[in-house]
């Protein structure tokens, strides 16, 4: 294929043509060859294809068929035990009522006691919007015979009662409860928003090799944890998990980023607090850092912490500050809100940074993450925005190293979004509208 009259991401306007699964000449004025397909780019901008940076592709798929259980939608107890018992009337007999996205604003802390007030007679489990605790009701407890199982995330309270909450227990969960998945239906989706590749960030999630071999999902895909290998499927970096309430010491830490190193894999290690950024950095120090070494999220970092963060990359969502404003505004102290989801301040000090949307925990429609990163709203705008196109770029980074941009050039891949728009204007037009077409590997998977 010919593309004609495009704007080419950080090179002008050129003509480019794709033959097999790569991208083989670059010039202006590119004339077709005999029988050749001609797309018309008409001005647009033409990318090396959106790359998510950090996403669960399979829960994105879950909570597709799940119950909101948190802020926008839900916002008091009263609206949750409504959504239940709603819920109770239309799944079929034994069908779990499965719920995501809570937050404690709007009931407080649940547990399989205060789920039970809103519905006993069928098993319930909701997510936390953090991804780490699910909370189940006493039905869910008895049929997962919770009493007799234990993992060390099954909560019990002082008497040695379950309590109904699971810390960090999808995979333990997903065993247990199969259920489908529609992955086709997360990639189509994907690809109309010009998403080319996406580093899933599940520990343990192995499935996903199948889905792309089977070409359920048509983009590349770099994971955490995988098996089979294929085109396009990498595996990535070692996901180390960390909690504030079982911090590990420093020298386990440390030999966690030893063992992933010797693999040859670089670590990727979850910080959402200040204490996990400080153990973390500490834990580098000690045992070495390797090339592609990533902090995930870095949802507060102290200025002070900035510098040290140098050869490494941070993987943000700047869009939590907008979906999360009202938590914010309420639950952080005003000295605090310059260290929340630093952009600007990180890529002045030369800290590689890549965005990332950890759907569903966050919107997974990356032209939302990009309008975030422009305009933060008023009391946590700390001057951590950017503009457009600097924000475009944060997720046009090769997937092995975030921090190195992908170009559209001879001899590489043909993964490729083709814009409506020039760059400045992408932040401002609406998502639906932005994409006129998508390729992978230099085969169509979207077209307007």
């Amino acid at each position: 294929m010919l593309i004609r009259n495009a704007w080419v991401w950080a090179h002008g306007p050129a003509d480019v043509r794709i033959t097999g699964d790569g991208v083989i000449a670059r010039a202006p004025g590119l004339r077709p060859l005999p029988g050749e397909p001609v797309l018309d780019a008409a001005g647009g901008t033409l990318l090396p294809g959106l790359h998510d940076h950090h996403i669960h592709l399979r829960a994105l798929a879950a909570a597709a068929v799940s119950i909101p259980a948190g802020p926008p939608e839900v916002t008091t107890a009263g609206q949750l035990s409504s959504r239940l018992r709603n819920a109770h009337q239309t799944l079929p007999i034994g069908r779990w009522a499965r719920c995501v996205g809570y937050h404690e604003s709007v009931a407080g802390p649940l547990d399989r006691w205060a789920l039970d007030l809103m519905l006993a007679s069928r098993p319930v489990r909701v997510q936390h919007r953090t991804g780490m605790l699910w909370m189940l009701n006493s039905v869910a407890v008895r049929q997962l015979r919770l009493d007799d199982c234990d993992e060390p995330g099954v909560e019990r309270d002082p008497a040695g009662r379950v309590t109904g909450r699971l810390w960090r227990m999808d995979g333990w969960l997903g065993d247990r409860l199969p259920g489908t998945v529609d992955l086709a239906a997360v990639s189509a989706q994907a690809a109309a928003w010009g998403i080319t590749g996406f580093t899933d960030a599940t520990p343990g999630e192995s499935g996903l090799t199948a889905a792309v071999v089977d070409g359920t999902v048509r983009q590349r895909v770099h994971g955490v944890a995988g098996t089979a290998t294929h085109p396009r499927f990498t595996l990535g970096p070692v996901k180390i998990l960390l909690d504030d309430a079982t911090l590990p010491p420093l020298d386990d830490l440390a030999g966690q980023i030893r063992a992933a190193h010797a693999a040859g894999r670089p670590a990727a290690v979850h910080c959402v607090t200040r204490v996990q950024l400080a153990l973390t950095l500490a834990a580098l120090a000690d045992a070495g850092r390797r090339p592609g070494d990533r902090i995930e999220h870095g949802a507060v970092i102290p200025a002070e912490s900035v510098a040290d963060l140098r050869g490494l990359t941070v993987v943000t969502q700047p869009h939590f500050v907008t979906e999360r404003v009202d938590q914010y505004l309420s639950d952080v102290a005003v000295a605090d809100r310059p260290d929340l989801w630093r952009l600007r301040s990180l890529l002045d000090a030369g800290v590689a940074v890549a965005l990332g949307s950890d759907a569903p925990y966050g919107s997974a429609d990356p032209w939302a993450v990009i309008r975030a990163a422009t305009a933060r709203p008023a009391g946590l705008d700390g001057g951590e925005t950017i503009p457009a196109a600097t924000a475009i770029g944060l997720f046009l980074g090769e997937p092995a190293a975030p921090g190195i941009p992908r170009t559209v050039t001879p001899g590489r891949p043909a993964d490729l979004t083709l814009l409506t728009v020039p760059p400045a204007e992408a932040a401002r037009a609406p998502s639906a509208d932005l994409v006129a077409a998508t390729f992978v590997a230099g085969q169509p998977i979207y077209q307007r």
